[in-house]
């Protein structure tokens, strides 16, 4: 290894001298350009020059320093720009010797649409639009349950849709119960309902005393006019706002908003906790698992952490870690936030907490995969498996009486459900969307047309019985079936869980002991199948359903079509209109409005 080191530094120092003193990105590359690592650096000179100083790098980076034969190198405009592109190329590539995110969660905000006339409060997930302000994340949904609920409470912002809101006639329930100020049928005005929106926004963003203040002035103002229904309303709203500050924890009071991030490490697993802290409420907390942290320091993993994280997630204005980073300075820029560690003081207590929580979930991790790597052996043994399964296919499908027939497939692994190997598939043939053999035929087919040695699986299981399990060995008589078990899973008597027949191609049927960890395991992964093939049927009939029959109306795009239901309330109405009606559209000319009536009229 000493001469592949001596080999592997000198190339290194042949790349220095040529290397850009600018912000950018560096690959370093071994045999068969296999990309061995990406780093981001504000100078791409300075930081490949530690990697020269060979007796300082851990055994890790000295392996990789061996293995180098050229590198590249990527300038950009500046940090920020630098940090996007090394997390593109690290999702991309999966360098050998990066640290590895596997961030696949999204976290529901709250989003006030400020432009709007009358802006509402939802729930979201998704892309950011400049023109929103966003409030979040929230770890789960009842989080953002109970605080959008407070938030009605207290300043009755309308929640929605603007289709709802553009039609209607008369107060919701929710003007009923107090929780909403009714502005689509002009129980407030503009100016009135905005200033809620702004004491909604400053609450949100941690303002709370100064709009209690307020709002007793308010009331007691109220009372003093002898007009009592609206100091009621202001009492109530008050009332809200104390709720929730006797929620408060003490250790979160004067925290605006910042991330608490606590690594820890144990039986050879990394666990990274993150708490979300906004406006004063503890937001929730999120367990991540990093993988190939092997040979790297505890600073090493968080850096990687935050460069990772935080290219998918917003920062907030404080991210507080529990070990100094080396890079501190240049993640600052590049995410436009502050990175602080503390010894003393809430911010402390915090750290620790999350560290607590980190062990926590490495102790819930590691009892979770003795289960699941338990059933994986049973499940070798059960099946007359070649070796324990590590990729799980399941299949099943789905359609009401043939229509919106999709296939599903999910994969389970060792490590649990691999959500980003799901797949769908639409049926192609409208012939055999009512014969579920025939459907079952055509999704192993196309997905063994795109086998690869990486995405192999070693199990295939069929939500059926015997005519299932025969009719996709028939499909697949002319593909490589070696080291593939296919195996068929179906209803037992009475159709009761936990007694299901199991069958394969030469072997007797037979069921597993009841109530046994290995039959529920096998009853688990069918059933997330089974969930993820109902969702995506639920959803292709609902776009369906909700798909206009203005869209089959040449010439009409989103605006006309939002400019006629607007008018008219609904495409119902629309179709009665009289010709001379629809042409009052604003941006509708004569012209379309004719080709609009003949559409329902022909």
């Amino acid at each position: 290894m000493v001469s592949d080191i001596r080999l592997g530094l000198e190339i290194l120092k042949k790349h220095i001298a040529i290397a850009p003193e600018k912000p950018g990105v560096y690959r370093m590359l071994g045999d068969k350009d296999e990309v061995l690592y990406v780093g981001k650096a504000k100078n791409i000179k300075k930081r490949i020059v530690a990697y020269s100083h060979i007796n300082k790098l851990p055994n890790r980076l000295q392996r990789m320093v061996s293995e180098i034969k050229r590198m590249e190198f990527i300038i950009v405009e500046n940090e920020a720009k630098a940090l996007l592109v090394e997390n593109e190329l690290i999702k991309n590539l999966e360098p050998k010797y990066n640290i590895l995110l596997k961030d696949d969660k999204t976290f529901p905000h709250l989003m006030i649409d400020v432009e709007s006339d009358f802006p509402a409060l939802r729930k979201y997930r998704g892309a950011r639009h400049d023109k929103c302000k966003y409030f979040g994340p929230f770890a789960s949904i009842g989080a953002v349950n109970s605080v959008l609920d407070t938030v009605q409470k207290a300043f009755l912002l309308r929640s929605c849709r603007d289709s709802v809101f553009n039609n209607r006639e008369r107060p919701c329930l929710l003007y009923q119960i107090k929780r909403c100020s009714a502005p689509c049928v002009g129980r407030i005005s503009k100016e009135d309902y905005h200033l809620l929106v702004r004491e909604a926004i400053d609450f949100l963003e941690g303002k709370n005393a100064k709009i209690q203040e307020q709002l007793a002035e308010l009331m007691q103002k109220a009372s003093d006019n002898m007009e009592f229904e609206k100091a009621i309303l202001y009492r109530d709203r008050i009332r809200a706002l104390t709720n929730v500050q006797s929620g408060y924890s003490v250790e979160y009071a004067d925290i605006k908003s910042c991330d608490v991030i606590g690594l820890v490490r144990k039986s050879n697993l990394v666990c990274i906790q993150v708490f979300f802290i906004r406006a004063g409420q503890n937001c929730g907390n999120v367990p991540y698992f990093p993988k190939q942290t092997e040979g790297a320091d505890d600073a090493e993993i968080l850096e990687a952490f935050l460069s990772s994280f935080y290219n998918s997630h917003i920062p907030p204005k404080e991210i507080v870690i529990s070990h100094e980073i080396q890079n501190k300075t240049f993640l600052e820029e590049a995410l436009k936030t502050h990175i602080n560690t503390y010894q003393k003081g809430n911010k402390r207590k915090l750290i620790d907490r999350a560290l607590e929580n980190a062990a926590a979930a490495i102790d819930r991790k590691i009892a979770l995969e003795a289960s699941v790597n338990a059933n994986l052996c049973e499940m070798k043994k059960v099946f007359d498996l070649p070796r324990v399964p590590q990729r799980i296919e399941v299949y099943d499908n789905s359609h009401i009486q043939g229509s919106y027939a999709i296939g599903a497939m999910i994969v389970a692994t060792p490590d649990g459900f691999d959500k980003k190997q799901y797949r769908t598939f639409n049926i192609k043939n409208p012939d055999i969307t009512n014969d579920d053999f025939a459907m079952m035929k055509e999704v192993l087919t196309r997905r063994f047309e795109k086998m690869t040695p990486e995405n192999k699986p070693d199990v295939i299981l069929l939500d059926g019985g015997l005519g299932q399990l025969h009719a996709v060995h028939e499909a697949l008589k002319n593909y490589d079936l070696s080291g593939i078990a296919i195996i068929a899973i179906s209803k037992g008597p009475d159709r009761n869980a936990g007694k299901e027949f199991y069958h394969q191609v030469g072997k007797e049927s037979f069921s597993l002991p009841f109530q046994s960890p290995i039959a529920f395991y096998m009853q688990n992964i069918r059933d997330e199948a089974h969930r993820f093939a109902i969702g995506t049927h639920r959803k292709k009939r609902e776009k369906s359903i909700t798909k206009s029959r203005l869209d089959e109306i040449e010439g009409i795009g989103a605006k006309r079509k939002h400019d006629l239901l607007n008018f008219f309330g609904s495409v119902e109405e629309l179709s009665q209109a009289s010709l001379k009606d629809i042409e009052k559209v604003a941006g509708i000319s004569k012209k379309t409005a004719e080709k609009i009536f003949n559409y329902f009229h022909s």
